[in-house]
């Protein structure tokens, strides 16, 4: 029995000679006094039965204003393998938080109270993580061979979120919220220092960043039945969401968030190395904005420098100085590479990109002289900017798949 009162995250009372802990199972609870008692027994058959090696189950008490601690005191005099945890502050990212950064065992694991999960997922869930095939596993309602019950407004829900969060922060997990995960304590303590959030969200933030920083996250298929007298406010939560994707953005967007340092600790291959950065449309849409700026911007230059130098050196001066501009553009928002490991290979690379524009506008514009030899500035502009857009879909394709392709030398944040 180990009963720990008003220090969070730390255990005491643990008895001598006890076997290592390989799996600690973590049950956050927030004013759960009712339906503790079932929990923490079926869990503890469960597990006693169906898990092969040496388990703990902590049941963390977030600030409960009922009961709820003195039920979890009970089940730690019970059961040799149930510990209680009392925290002063609420949130279930927080209880989590506190005690997978202070557990001793080698996979930390939590599940709702309701274990709304079959558990028969849960062997499936740890053996990853425990063989070393896996960093962090979750359990996955999304998939095809999952056996969902509840709501038709929660599922609405649940699928619009993690549909933004594919759409924004380019995720390659399907499922971020069901209350039935599992990760790998080091890679755990790497990572817990950098998530913010200690409610719900804690989910979402603490995935991002493992995907970020290049650890494999494996996802379960379950079954899972949803609990009508679950106590999560729907708006609320959709609200802090939303506030906390828009905060990673921030954070990825100014580099500071350091897992691109934890990959590398860890001899993890960062996401932006290991793949693009989401969905090509997604990087056209950025690479477009980009390219619409440089290009207007090319056009004035033209315009500009046309009179004094003559239309040749007008775009050669033009281009290079948009094409610098734009490319650094494009290092940065459309594939997000932050740290060039390799400057001379993208200065030449970048230089042969160049170069394919160049040809284009300057074949444009002689060929422009041949059909029009008394060609007005609106001619040359306006073949200048034929010829800007096919170097530009040229650009994209030579960025996307050569200069900025995957594992080519360089890092992402």
């Amino acid at each position: 029995m180990a009963v720990v009162a008003e220090r969070p995250a730390v255990r005491s009372g643990v008895r001598a000679g006890t076997p290592t802990c390989v799996v600690d199972v973590v049950v956050p609870v927030y004013n759960d006094g009712g339906d503790l008692v079932p929990c923490v027994e079926r869990l503890h058959a469960f597990l006693s039965v169906n898990l092969p090696y040496p388990f703990r189950i902590t049941v963390a008490d977030n600030a409960s204003t009922d009961g709820t601690w003195s039920v979890a005191q009970r089940l730690a005099g019970r059961f040799d393998e149930v510990e209680a945890v009392h925290l002063d502050r609420k949130g279930r990212g927080g209880a989590l938080k506190d005690v997978w950064s202070a557990s001793d065992a080698a996979v930390v694991a939590y599940m709702d109270v309701d274990l709304s999960t079959d558990l028969s997922a849960f062997l499936p869930l740890v053996a990853p993580l425990i063989s070393g095939h896996s960093d962090v596993a979750i359990g996955s309602r999304l998939s095809r061979t999952s056996n969902v019950v509840r709501g038709p407004k929660r599922e609405l829900i649940s699928r619009c979120y993690n549909v933004l969060l594919r759409r924004t922060l380019h995720v390659g997990f399907r499922d971020a919220q069901c209350g039935f995960k599992a990760m790998r304590a080091d890679c755990a303590r790497r990572l817990l220092p950098l998530v913010e959030d200690r409610g719900w969200f804690f989910d979402t933030e603490l995935l991002v960043l493992a995907e970020r920083a290049g650890m494999r996250v494996f996802e379960v298929p379950v079954d899972w039945v949803d609990d009508p007298d679950s106590s999560v406010h729907i708006v609320s939560t959709a609200s802090d969401d939303l506030r906390g994707v828009a905060r990673l953005l921030r954070g990825f967007f100014r580099h500071r968030i350091p897992v691109g340092e934890i990959a590398r600790d860890m001899g993890r291959t960062p996401l932006r190395q290991r793949g693009n950065d989401g969905p090509m449309g997604w990087q056209l849409m950025r690479f477009g904005v980009i390219g619409a700026v440089s290009t207007a911007a090319y056009l004035a230059l033209f315009a500009w420098l046309r009179g004094g130098v003559g239309a040749q050196l007008a775009n050669l001066f033009a281009l290079s100085l948009c094409t610098v501009a734009n490319t650094a553009a494009n290092r940065r928002i459309t594939f997000g590479v932050t740290e060039v490991l390799d400057p001379l290979r993208l200065q030449l690379e970048g230089g042969a990109v160049f170069l394919v524009g160049l040809a284009l506008t300057s074949v444009t514009l002689g060929a422009m002289r041949i059909v029009v030899p008394a060609g007005s500035a609106m001619w040359d502009l306006a073949a200048v900017a034929v010829a800007n857009l096919m170097a530009t879909a040229s650009k994209f394709v030579l960025f996307r798949h050569w200069v900025f392709a995957p594992g080519r030398g360089r890092a992402s944040a």
